[in-house]
């Protein structure tokens, strides 16, 4: 199982270390490495100003935000990206959720299936080139019926007309939708004891693969994994609590948080709804500790090095084709150093 490295967003200021973790990361042996966004950093410029001290590594977007960009300008940034990269660019999309996109965006978030599926579409007609672009659909029209438009063709050729696409997902409808469109799914809260499910849905969208697209064969699921190192395995879940409250209780709204319906459907209701509360009350530090470690053992890795490599094991035989570590940038060499020692290499 290959192994990689999510650098994840910024927060209040750039992260330190991560840096020195991409210049490293072709010595460490690590496949690919992503950076992402939320409301603050992007994920394209931290991507190529890091990725520029790499030459093996992939560089990905886990995840690059629909509402944020049209999509021919993600189209551009990637072609640009895959071309400075010589050809090592994945390009991972997500829809966000509502507080983010009609907070922060200022668009509308009904119907995000259609908007997904017509995005994917118009970004593989631009690497397609086969001639100026036109698009007719619901969320998207191109050009627009205008007496100045003009059907365009990338003045760039891409590198590959087949550029990867992947897309995160947290529910089944989503995940379907990965399988059907796009090259690989990045999803979040992953956890082994759902693999069944998660085949079901990733089959039903296998199942209406249109022609031309990759094999089903060749699809990646690269699992979006936190890992904390501690003296002990309660040691270091505490490590990951507030990152498991802030998903719960701050990353969606109260009608809407996909993350949480994650996590509830591993039966941990009880507890995103003693989280949730305690982040809505204004206290982090108590929805930090609602966090029950079995919780964070569903879904990450956390205790010494030996207990890291005995709980990856359990992604072996899963619909896993690599993880993605997120961890303190200081203990990546450590944690890789473990995982690789064992049947995740």
């Amino acid at each position: 199982m290959r192994l990689g490295y999510l650098a994840g967003y910024w927060g209040s200021r750039p992260p330190q270390g991560v840096a020195e973790v991409f210049a490293a990361a072709d010595g460490l042996g690590l496949d690919s490495l992503w950076t992402s966004e939320s409301y603050g950093s992007d994920a394209f410029t931290p991507l190529a100003w890091w990725g520029a001290a790499t030459s093996r590594a992939r560089l990905g977007t886990a995840v690059a935000q629909i509402s944020a960009r049209t999509p021919t300008a993600t189209a551009m940034a990637a072609m640009t990206l895959d071309h400075l990269s010589r050809g090592r660019f994945v390009l991972g999309l997500g829809v966000s959720g509502p507080q983010v996109v009609e907070g922060w965006y200022g668009q509308r978030f009904d119907r995000p299936l259609e908007r997904t599926r017509e995005y994917v579409e118009i970004i593989r007609r631009v690497l397609r080139r086969e001639g100026p672009l036109t698009f007719e659909g619901r969320q998207f029209t191109l050009p627009l019926p205008t007496p100045q438009a003009k059907a365009l063709r990338a003045n760039l050729r891409p590198l590959r007309a087949d550029l990867p696409i992947h897309l995160a997902a947290q529910g089944p409808k989503n995940t379907a939708l990965a399988a059907e469109i796009a090259d690989g799914w990045l999803p979040a809260f992953f956890s082994p004891r759902l693999d069944d499910e998660y085949r079901r849905h990733l089959g039903e969208g296998f199942a209406k693969r249109p022609d031309g697209t990759r094999p089903a064969t060749e699809f990646e699921v690269n699992v979006s994994l936190p890992v904390a190192v501690g003296r002990d395995v309660e040691d270091a879940a505490r490590l990951l609590a507030p990152h498991v409250a802030l998903y719960v209780g701050g990353m969606g709204s109260v009608e809407t948080n996909f993350h949480r319906a994650v996590l509830e459907r591993l039966g941990h209701e009880a507890a995103c709804e003693r989280i949730a509360a305690a982040w809505q009350a204004g206290d982090r530090d108590a929805a930090a500790a609602s966090v029950p470690t079995e919780l964070v053992l569903d879904v990450a890795l956390a205790g010494r090095p030996d207990q890291l490599a005995d709980q990856a094991r359990r992604f072996e035989g899963t619909v896993a084709t690599g993880l993605l570590i997120q961890t303190d940038p200081r203990t990546l060499p450590l944690v890789v150093e473990a995982l690789t020692s064992g049947p995740t290499r």
